[in-house]
């Protein structure tokens, strides 16, 4: 049994995973902006807060095994390269790329206490460089430099043992999909869980699609 911390547990893919994981018998620590239900609050809208909201949060709880990094935003209404809301493009990078970061860093003293630890950040097909498109480019980018961030983080970690990879869920029906998506969020979050239950320390620095593929950056 896992012990792991997912991030955005309350709706859409980190839900699903929170559900999927339970099943398969791992305890799972959940975090939500407002601490609703039996998840720990945690806000990530600035992310030199969330080494100290975690130590609260984490104190006496023991070691973990798994980080997921699911939670994230869409970004704002205006994000075109030629009408871009900055504000708006500053939140979303402090959402998805810069508070996955810090989380793993909140959490290292209790990966390091576990055993086989491994950092898991969801991402997103939408990151993909060989893209050249301009629709949603705040999000587009915040995910594109979180995989560059979290390459960075496998190097670090590899000496200790530590397994850092990225996921690409697909485009999947939640609320931030939408009705038309392609993938079931639970199908999604299984096949997340089956990456994440099989990844070794050979798999460090690497993007995976959900179903298990190795994918290009």
């Amino acid at each position: 049994m896992a012990r792991t911390l997912l991030t955005g547990a309350n709706r859409g893919i980190g839900q699903a995973l929170a559900e999927v994981a339970r099943a398969r018998g791992h305890e799972v620590i959940g975090t939500t902006r407002d601490g609703q239900g039996d998840t720990l609050a945690l806000q990530l809208d600035d992310p030199s807060t969330v080494s100290a909201q975690l130590a609260e949060q984490l104190n006496g709880l023991g070691p973990l095994d798994v980080v997921i990094n699911n939670a994230g935003v869409i970004g704002p209404e205006r994000q075109s390269p030629l009408d871009m809301d900055f504000d708006g493009f500053a939140e979303t990078l402090n959402v998805n790329t810069l508070a996955p970061l810090a989380v793993a860093q909140a959490a290292l003293p209790a990966l390091r206490k576990g055993g086989e630890a491994k950092i898991i950040t969801i991402s997103s097909q939408m990151a993909w460089m060989g893209y050249r498109k301009a629709d949603r480019i705040a999000y587009r980018a915040s995910k594109a430099a979180v995989n560059k961030v979290m390459q960075g983080l496998a190097t670090m970690l590899e000496p200790e043992g530590i397994t850092v990879a990225l996921v690409d869920p697909g485009w999947v029906r939640t609320d931030m999909g939408g009705a038309e998506a392609e993938e079931d969020p639970v199908a999604v979050a299984e096949g997340i869980m089956d990456v994440i239950e099989r990844l070794t320390l050979a798999d460090t620095g690497k993007f995976f699609r959900f179903s298990g593929e190795e994918r290009e950056f």
